[in-house]
């Protein structure tokens, strides 16, 4: 059970990681971009062995469709700009998801202002 704990750290340190240095090239080299420049990475989660990693973003752009799109687009000039910057023999897949957590929380919010007003 120990050993879990410590691939469950090395997964979270690996995430933690990638979502620095994705924020970082993204800034650098996209933040000219329209549609990439209002995002920012909220989180991120390694799965498969840290083969994989799912970076949660939000968006001040209306149209999360294009955001995700143009992310989609840009996700394999990302890796390799990762790699380069990676000390680590394999450089995980990254995927982007859009992360609504704020959008969700202002409609419960304004749901218990309208409960506290009646």
């Amino acid at each position: 059970m120990i050993k879990k704990q410590g691939e469950s750290n090395r997964a979270a340190r690996v995430a933690s990681k990638v979502q620095t240095l994705v924020a970082e090239i993204l800034r650098d080299n996209f933040g000219d971009d329209i549609l990439l420049s209002g995002v920012s990475l909220v989180g991120a989660v390694a799965h498969g062995g840290l083969q994989f990693v799912r970076l949660f973003y939000y968006s001040r752009s209306e149209n999360v469709d294009s955001v995700q799109k143009r992310l989609d687009e840009v996700t394999k000039s990302i890796r390799y700009e990762l790699a380069a910057k990676m000390k680590q023999k394999y450089v995980p897949d990254i995927r982007f998801e859009y992360d609504d957590t704020l959008e969700r929380a202002e409609r419960i919010d304004k749901i218990i202002n309208n409960l506290e007003l009646e």
